[in-house]
């Protein structure tokens, strides 16, 4: 039986929101219904993508009239992928009309915002859902499945190892991302993508937290100091840029140059500033110890200039260890054009120097054992289809497995405090080199 789409309304129409508009579209209960938006230019960009699925056209509007535009278009669900210090701004007044609501991650970027949002899916009783999409790579699936079978019984300590190459690491040097009032750092837009994923493999509560960062590869004063340094403030138009293979060329993708660089006259935002140019206010090395409620710890280490890319993640537990290794990118080639039709840098296609997955059990007094893996390289590790089934149900109901798909459980607003309230603490030790004691900075979430 036929029913009436869903209406929908996404908030923020950079790149991200590709994956949230044209996975709405492809699926018949959902239509999107509005666009909310600084800039027509991407705005426009969004409505061909809709056009091109056979969609109506979303309704345009800009920031500033976001609770009008909830009543007149009469939404159902908003999809938030703005500036992450502006995620509250959406998400409270979206939960206080109704609305089902989801946000990309972070939730928000420090402790007061987050309160906020907080304290609005208690007065209201609304939920928020935090699209953590790591949570739906078949291979992270695989390792909280072994964990909570036991196959290494009691977890003692977990060591993470995360390291972005110099062409994607760059890229959060490049913009808004560079800015900690906007993004949090590294710590919070980044690593909560791994912070969630321990807490929810382990199953547990981060409850203190230790470490350092700083500010050693990118910027002006690392740049001039390793003399990788160009003098440029942006690449476009710059003859300085033109072989430096940390710059990146937004002219030469035609979905960077329709979303970032023909939407310049509408809010002035800069996608392709220098990365060793200035000001540059987040960390681009890392290294965090954390204490689990049940006594486990974490020592953690983000590296954002690696040679290449991917992640070692080790659990060590009373009946033996876990081993996960993922090459995401064996090497990375300067100045290699952006491939992907939808202008990702990474995450929605393999890179060409792609490596694997391995995955190890190691039990006591046995030999290991390689464990089969479902491995992809493409959207997040096959994150992203799986997550959008998981939010909005699958395009094909009837087809073999997408059942299981849709009912794979998403992330909550006491999951995307829980990430947030590590990267918050990591943070603030950078500042006082003193360990914080995490349930002081976000309350209310904490059952233990």
């Amino acid at each position: 039986m036929s029913r009436t789409p869903l209406r929908a309304a996404v908030v923020g129409t950079g790149h991200r929101a590709q994956t949230f508009v044209r996975g709405l579209a492809a699926r018949p209960a959902h239509r999107v219904a509005a666009l909310c938006d600084p800039s027509p230019t991407r705005m426009a960009f969004h409505n061909r993508a809709l056009a091109a699925a056979g969609e109506p056209a979303a309704t345009g509007w800009e920031p500033d009239r976001f609770t009008d535009m909830l009543a007149k278009e009469a939404i159902d669900e908003v999809v938030v992928t703005t500036v992450d210090a502006a995620h509250d701004r959406y998400i409270v007044p979206a939960l206080q009309a109704g609305c089902r609501v989801v946000t990309e991650k972070p939730m928000t970027v420090d402790a007061v915002r987050c309160a906020r949002i907080l304290d609005a899916v208690q007065a209201t009783g609304n939920p928020l859902t935090v699209a953590f999409n790591y949570r739906f790579n078949p291979v992270h699936e695989k390792v909280r499945a072994l964990l909570a079978d036991g196959a290494i019984g009691e977890i003692l300590s977990v060591h993470f190892e995360w390291v972005l190459d110099v062409r994607h690491g760059a890229d959060y040097f490049r913009r808004w991302h560079r800015e900690k009032r906007s993004s949090g750092g590294l710590m919070v837009h980044k690593s909560s993508h791994h912070f969630d994923l321990v807490n929810w493999w382990l199953a547990d509560e981060p409850h203190e937290v230790f470490g350092y960062g700083r500010l050693g590869f990118y910027g002006p004063e690392a740049g001039e100091r390793h003399g990788l340094r160009r003098d440029y403030d942006r690449a476009h138009g710059a003859a300085p840029a033109a072989d430096d293979p940390f710059a990146l060329d937004l002219a030469g993708n035609d979905t960077l140059r329709a979303l970032y660089l023909d939407a310049e006259g509408d809010d002035g935002y800069i996608r392709d500033r220098n990365v060793f140019g200035g000001p540059v206010t987040i960390e681009d090395d890392m290294a965090v110890l954390v204490r689990y409620a049940r006594g486990a710890t974490m020592t953690y280490h983000l590296t954002a200039y690696s040679p290449w890319e991917g992640y070692r993640v080790m659990f060590n537990g009373s009946s033996g260890r876990l081993e996960l290794e993922v090459e995401e990118s064996r090497w990375a080639q300067p100045r290699t054009p952006v491939a992907s039709d939808s202008g990702a840098l990474h995450g929605d296609t393999a890179a060409e120097h792609a490596g694997g997955a391995r995955l190890t059990w190691r039990p006591l007094w046995r030999p290991p054992v390689e464990v089969p893996l479902d491995t992809a390289h493409e959207a997040h590790g096959g994150g992203d289809p799986r997550m959008l089934d998981a939010l909005f149900g699958p395009v094909d109901p009837g087809a073999p497995d997408q059942g299981a798909a849709a009912a794979r459980p998403t992330a909550t607003q006491r999951d995307g405090a829980l990430a947030l309230a590590v990267g918050l603490a990591a943070n603030r030790c950078f500042e006082t080199g003193r360990p914080v004691a995490v349930r002081d900075l976000v309350p209310g979430v904490w059952e233990s």
